[in-house]
């Protein structure tokens, strides 16, 4: 079992900036694949960005590169999303993810989620 616990969400404005945390505890933190989904209201969740264990990011949708980086530290068992230049269309609910094996993009392929944490976006 792995769990997984977000944090660093919050109301932020236009143009402003967060670091989204992703502490992980149980099994070995190395051996997953950590992905960021993101789900907004009355729409369906959707793959953000994934970090292979060697550290090899994978991005989703374009609207997001150049602004999200994802990156994790295996000492601290622990992933982090910077997210800059925020948009009102970041708004969501922010999930971590593991996977083991499968496809980074599918959520179906991960085996376990944090609770979420929100991100507002709005002046």
């Amino acid at each position: 079992q792995v769990r997984l616990v977000e944090s660093g969400g919050g109301l932020v404005q236009p143009g402003g900036s967060l670091r989204l945390s992703c502490a992980a505890s149980g099994r070995t933190f190395s051996n997953y694949a950590m992905g960021w989904f993101r789900q907004a209201p009355g729409k369906d969740r959707e793959f953000v960005v994934a970090i292979m264990w060697s550290g090899i990011s994978i991005y989703g949708a374009d609207s997001v590169k150049g602004r999200f980086t994802i990156s994790r530290d295996n000492g601290k068992n622990t992933v982090y999303l910077q997210i800059n230049n925020l948009k009102p269309e970041d708004t969501a609910v922010y999930y971590c993810a593991a996977r083991e094996r499968g496809s980074i993009y599918l959520e179906k392929d991960y085996d376990y989620w944090g609770q979420g944490t929100q991100v507002t976006v709005s002046s």
